[in-house]
C-alpha cells in the first residue's frame, strides 16, 4: 500500500462523485424505503442530529475509503479495473461484513440490499474515476 503515489485531486473527485451519488440513493431512490425499514419517522431525521455534523462526517468517512481505495488499486488498470477493484471490495468486504453485522442485529434484508448496494455502487464509481486519472 502505497500512499505516496495517489492522486489526490482524482480522490476528492472521487469522493464527492460518490457523496452525490448517496444523496440520490438514499433520496429520490431508497429513501423512504429506507427510512421505514430504519423506523425513522420524518421528524426523527429532522431532530436528532446536527445535520451538517453528519454530512461533513460522511463526507470524511468517504475520503478515507476513496484514499485507501486509490492506495491498493493497481496502478495500471483503467477504468475497468477500477471499477472491478471498487466493486470486488465493495462485493466481498463490504457487503459481507453488513451482511453479517445484519443477520446478527435482525435488520430486515432490505435494509442490508439498500446499504449493500449503496457501497458496492460508490465504491466502483470512485474505482472508475480513480483508474480514469490513473
Amino acid at each position: 500500500m502505497d500512499f505516496s503515489s495517489v492522486d489526490w485531486i482524482a480522490v476528492v473527485v472521487a469522493a464527492v462523485s460518490a457523496f452525490v451519488v448517496g444523496g440520490i440513493w438514499y433520496g429520490p431512490v431508497f429513501g423512504k424505503r429506507w427510512q421505514a425499514l430504519e423506523g425513522l419517522s420524518d421528524e426523527d431525521i429532522q431532530n436528532s442530529g446536527h445535520p451538517a455534523v453528519i454530512m461533513g462526517s460522511a463526507f470524511v468517512f468517504t475520503l478515507v475509503q476513496a484514499a485507501a481505495l486509490a492506495a491498493v488499486m493497481p496502478a495500471d488498470g483503467g477504468v475497468v479495473g477500477g471499477v472491478a477493484s471498487g466493486a470486488f471490495i465493495g462485493v466481498f468486504f463490504v457487503a459481507s461484513a453488513f451482511g453479517i453485522n445484519y443477520l446478527f442485529s435482525r435488520n430486515p434484508r432490505g435494509l442490508w440490499g439498500i446499504g449493500a448496494g449503496y457501497n458496492v455502487a460508490q465504491l466502483a464509481l470512485m474505482g472508475a474515476i480513480l483508474g480514469a486519472f490513473g
